[in-house]
């Protein structure tokens, strides 16, 4: 699909190997948690996943689209204690806030930064923020309830979905382009990133508008209020009746003169 698309060029995909059986194992037991069965049979056919492709432009390429799922060896703990940093260093639990929303009604409950929580990262996002794979208020190594949360550059979450079976379909149906996963958060994608998506995939952008009704396509401006000032009568075409050139003036008072003088010569008379 991408190959055909216009515009489209060097689309990558890096096979990799599928991850061994004892190198999943090692990292439930240093994690302490069982990673759900969807994403431990995608790991048991390949080990991680990616897939770059760039767009040509004036002759020149610039990289696009990226869609990355880190491997088992890469999938490491968000928040988690480093032996490099100093004791007294702030750490991302101080970040927690017991003001924070917590789950009620449709809204699922945010992930904590603490204890209470176990997040690891799965995509990088190229920067723009993580796509996390989260352990909520469960025990991880008995029954391993998970959800996919974006977290994005101002440390604020976003849910995805509740598996990873479900975030991979997203992550396919995007085609990997810029920003995709703001499309799920309150502000969106940006301008740039907007532009991308009416291009490759215009549907995904404008769901909200495919609920609408009809009738909200349909173009409803009125010219007469837009082009009001246009239905004035031009002021141009009169200029030339009401008032007489340079010739005209001339010749009027010549006229003008000499029937004054023949009307003064017969009054003398």
């Amino acid at each position: 699909l991408l190959e055909t698309s216009p515009g489209v060029a060097e689309v990558t995909f890096v096979e990799k190997e599928p991850a061994e059986r004892h190198a999943i194992i090692s990292w439930e037991q240093k994690n302490s948690c069982i990673l759900p069965e969807d994403l431990k049979n995608f790991y048991l056919m390949t080990d991680g996943f990616q897939m770059t492709w760039s767009v040509k432009t004036d002759d020149t390429t610039m990289p696009l689209g990226s869609m990355v799922i880190n491997g088992v060896s890469k999938l490491c703990r968000l928040g988690g204690s480093s032996m490099y940093t100093l004791p007294n260093a702030p750490g991302l639990a101080d970040l927690e806030d017991d003001t924070d929303e917590e789950g009620n009604g449709d809204k699922p409950e945010k992930p904590h930064f603490d204890s209470r929580s176990l997040i690891f990262e799965l995509d990088p996002c190229n920067g723009n923020g993580k796509v996390c794979l989260v352990y909520k208020h469960t025990k991880p190594d008995v029954s391993p309830e998970t959800e996919i949360w974006f977290l994005d550059r101002a440390l604020y979450w976003h849910f995805l979905t509740k598996t990873f079976t479900a975030y991979y379909r997203l992550l396919i149906t995007h085609l990997g382009l810029p920003q995709w996963q703001y499309a799920f958060t309150s502000y969106g994608v940006s301008p740039q990133a907007k532009q991308w998506f009416n291009m490759y995939k215009p549907i995904t952008i404008n769901t909200a508008l495919l609920s609408e009704e009809a009738d909200s396509f349909v173009n409803k401006l009125d010219p007469s209020k837009v082009f009001k000032s246009k239905n004035k009568t031009p002021v141009i075409k009169k200029k030339p009746s009401s008032q007489p050139t340079g010739s005209q003036k001339s010749h009027t008072s010549v006229t003008s003169s000499k029937t004054s003088s023949l009307a003064g010569n017969s009054s003398r008379k």
